[in-house]
């Protein structure tokens, strides 16, 4: 998986884009087409390290897996 995958993923399990500019507090107007970008462009490392507890460790889907073996 990609980088840009990995990000779309993060974004689309946090709401999407005009829920994760709302989290970040960017502006309605403009932020919304802003993180809509990083779906194909993958979010800026900058942006990464300023909210590392959003981006560099999103909570994992569940696998489908059971955890009793």
């Amino acid at each position: 998986m990609t980088i840009k995958n990995e990000d779309k993923q993060i974004i689309e399990g946090l709401g999407g884009p005009a829920s994760v500019a709302e989290i970040l507090g960017y502006d309605k107007r403009g932020g919304v087409q802003r993180v809509h970008n990083w779906l194909s462009r993958g979010i800026p490392p900058k942006v990464k390290l300023q909210h590392p507890e959003i981006f560099l460790n999103p909570p994992q889907p569940p696998t489908g897996k059971s955890e009793s073996a």
